[in-house]
């Protein structure tokens, strides 16, 4: 059972999230490139605002798959230090990495928000989404990061994921929606008939689409609330 694309992925995703439906302390946080075309329907069905939440790995030079902390929107970093010291990282390795990739994610969030501020997700429910979860380090990187933010609560939602790993990220988060976890896993663009990579050009349409979308539903309830 392959989704169609994202869009569909999304649409099948926000029900299983109708309980967040229509709240004012909601907030869909896509996973940028391939999270938002699914966070983008969850936030449409849901009637709630949309925004990225760019993460970037701190990879450890030579080994960079290897983590040795992350960044995040919102001015946030966190370090593994206990890799740090193991490895003997000296602390101008680590701040040269950071600055690095730092720079990298202020040209994403530039090319996808503009001169927007990042999202105030504190004291609300962050619904967390991606495309998809396979070894699932990019989204623990990035529920580890927002927990810095004080959201209320962390919630992980994908369309599709490794058994394995949907069930070790509820330790992570505070609920995890996992649509479809094949047994048969091996890798997220296998349960996608289209999954050709988004463009950031399409990252920031979408963006302003949901922005958009949520000013008419907010103006509708606005109006229905008047006496």
């Amino acid at each position: 059972m392959l989704f169609e694309n994202r869009g569909e992925a999304g649409r099948l995703l926000a029900r299983l999230l109708s309980a967040y439906a229509e709240r004012d302390d909601v907030i869909v946080l896509a996973l940028p490139r391939g999270g938002v075309p699914v966070a983008f329907e969850v936030a449409k069905a849901l009637g709630a605002p949309l925004d990225v939440f760019v993460v970037r790995k701190l990879g450890v030079p030579g080994y960079e798959e290897l983590a040795m902390g992350a960044i995040a929107s919102g001015g946030v970093r966190f370090l593994n230090t206990e890799m740090i010291r193991v490895l003997g990282l000296p602390d101008t390795v680590v701040e040269a990495t950071t600055a690095r990739e730092r720079s990298e994610l202020e040209r994403r969030e530039r090319r996808y928000r503009g001169d927007r501020p990042p999202p105030d997700v504190r004291d609300r429910t962050a619904l967390l989404i991606d495309d998809g979860l396979a070894t699932g380090s990019t989204m623990r990187a990035a529920v580890e990061a927002l927990r810095r933010l004080a959201p209320a609560r962390i919630v992980v939602a994908v369309p599709v994921a490794d058994p394995t790993t949907c069930a070790e990220m509820a330790m992570e988060a505070d609920d995890v929606v996992c649509a479809r976890t094949p047994r048969q896993f091996r890798a997220v663009g296998l349960w996608y008939s289209d999954f050709s990579q988004t463009t950031d050009d399409e990252v920031r349409d979408l963006l302003e689409r949901a922005t958009a979308h949520t000013g008419r539903t907010r103006s509708k309830q606005e109006t229905r609330e008047c006496p």
